[in-house]
C-alpha cells in the first residue's frame, strides 16, 4: 500500500508553477501574488490631520477666544495660517503650512468665526506626517501568498492600479455514477444526491484555481474517455469509480492509458487513481462525499499549490478533548471543530467517508499518523486546515 506522503509526492512530480499575468485589483481578490507590490507614492503624500478640530501654532498660543481664518475640508491645498488664528479643519485634509497640531473639536465650543479653545495641544498633536504609513518604493506586498481584501486594500492606498499574480489552474471536473442525482431531484430507489459536483468546484475556486468545466457520466468507458476529452484543463480531478468493483469505470477506462490506481495509506479516501490523461495529470478520487473532500486537501490543494507558486502551509497542531480510536496502517484524517482550545470529533460517526451532512461543523481535520492506533485525550495531533 502507497503511504500518502509517497502518494503526494508522485501527484507534485506531475505538475510545474504556471505563467505570471498583471489584473486590475479589482480582478486580483484570491489570486496568487506573484511579485512585490511598492508604493508609488509617500502615503500619506502630505502632512493630515487626524481629527476634526482646529489647526493652530502649538508654540504661540494658550486656550482662550481665537479668530478662525480658513475652512479646511478635505481635498483641497489650504493657503498658509496666518498669524495669530486658527483654521477650522476636517479629518485628512492637508495640514496648513505653519500649523503644527491639532485642537480636537471636542475640546472647543465648535465655533465658525470664532472658536474658544478649551485645552492647547502639543506640537504634533493629531497631525500624521507625509510618509508616516509608506515611503515611494517601500513594500507593500511580498511574499506568495493567495490575495485578501486587506491586501487589496493597501495596494490600492499604495498607488498601485493591478498586481502580478500567476494564472489560475484551469481545472476540469468528472463526476461518475448512474445513481446520482442533482440536488433538488425526486430520489428513485437507490440513488442519492450528487454533492461532488457542488463541492469539488467550490473547492477548486476557493483554493486559488478556475474550474472550466463539470461533467456528471454514467458508468461506462466510453462516456469516461468521451467527458474527459471534452474538457481543457491543466489538471483533472475525477470523483467515483476507482475501487475494485464491477462497476469502477474511471479506474477500468484509464488503467489501459498508463493511469495507476491502487490503495493509499489514509482514511477516509483509500482508493485512489494518480497519472496523465493525454498529457494532462489526473487524480482519480473515491465517490463518497468525506473521501473528496479530504483527497482534495490532502492531494489535489497541494499540486495546486505548486501550480500557483505558493509554499507549503506550516502544519498546525492541537490538543485532543476526547479520545478515539485509529485504522490500523493508515494516516486517519478525522473531521473536529474546537471546543475551547482542545478539538473534538465534529461527527458522531468519526472520520466515515460518508458523513457529508456533518462536516459542515468541522473547522479542521486532525490528521493522525498511520502508526498510531488510539488518540487519548490530552495528546498533542496534527492540524490540517480546510480553507486556504
Amino acid at each position: 500500500m502507497r503511504s500518502a506522503t509517497d502518494h503526494v509526492a508522485q501527484a507534485l512530480a506531475l505538475v510545474e508553477p504556471l505563467g505570471v499575468e498583471r489584473v486590475p485589483l479589482a480582478s486580483a481578490l484570491g489570486r496568487a501574488l506573484a511579485e512585490p507590490v511598492r508604493a508609488a507614492a509617500d502615503a500619506p503624500p502630505f502632512r493630515t490631520t487626524s481629527m476634526d478640530g482646529y489647526a493652530v501654532r502649538s508654540n504661540e498660543g494658550a486656550p482662550g477666544l481665537w479668530e478662525v481664518s480658513a475652512d479646511v475640508p478635505a481635498g483641497i491645498a489650504p493657503a498658509p495660517l496666518a498669524a495669530g488664528t486658527v483654521a477650522r479643519v476636517m479629518t485628512g485634509a492637508p495640514m496648513p503650512d505653519g500649523a503644527d497640531a491639532v485642537v480636537p473639536v471636542e475640546d472647543t465650543d465648535r465655533g465658525v468665526d470664532r472658536v474658544e479653545i478649551h485645552r492647547w495641544p502639543a506640537a504634533g498633536a493629531f497631525v500624521r506626517e507625509a510618509g508616516e504609513d509608506l515611503h515611494r518604493g517601500d513594500e507593500v506586498l511580498g511574499g506568495a501568498r493567495l490575495l485578501r481584501a486587506v491586501d487589496l486594500a493597501a495596494s490600492a492606498a499604495a498607488g498601485a492600479p493591478d498586481v502580478s499574480v500567476v494564472r489560475r489552474p484551469r481545472v476540469g471536473v468528472l463526476i461518475t455514477g448512474d445513481e446520482v442525482r442533482p440536488p433538488g431531484s425526486a430520489l428513485e430507489p437507490g440513488q442519492i444526491f450528487d454533492a461532488s459536483s457542488t463541492t469539488l468546484p467550490a473547492l477548486v475556486e476557493e483554493w486559488g484555481g478556475e474550474c472550466v468545466g463539470v461533467r456528471v457520466v454514467g458508468d461506462t468507458d466510453q462516456a469516461v474517455v468521451d467527458a474527459l476529452d471534452s474538457l481543457e484543463a491543466d489538471l483533472l480531478i475525477t470523483a467515483g469509480g476507482v475501487s475494485a468493483g464491477a462497476y469502477d469505470v474511471v479506474k477500468s477506462a484509464l488503467v489501459p492509458h498508463g493511469v495507476w490506481f491502487g490503495p493509499v495509506a489514509m482514511q477516509p479516501g483509500k482508493p485512489q487513481g494518480l497519472g496523465l490523461w493525454r498529457g494532462v495529470p489526473i487524480v482519480c478520487m473515491p465517490g463518497n462525499p468525506v473521501s473528496v473532500v479530504a483527497t482534495f486537501l490532502v492531494v489535489v490543494a497541494p499540486m495546486m499549490r505548486e501550480m500557483l507558486r505558493l509554499p507549503s502551509p506550516a502544519v498546525g497542531t492541537a490538543v485532543a478533548g476526547v479520545g478515539w480510536r485509529c485504522p490500523p496502517g493508515r494516516a486517519q484524517l478525522m473531521p473536529v471543530r474546537f471546543e475551547g482550545v482542545r478539538v473534538v470529533p465534529a461527527t458522531a460517526g468519526g472520520s466515515g467517508s460518508h458523513l457529508i451532512g456533518s462536516l459542515a461543523q468541522a473547522e479542521a481535520f486532525a490528521v493522525i499518523a498511520a502508526d498510531v492506533s488510539e488518540v487519548l485525550p490530552g495528546d498533542t495531533v496534527g492540524l490540517m486546515g480546510i480553507t486556504p
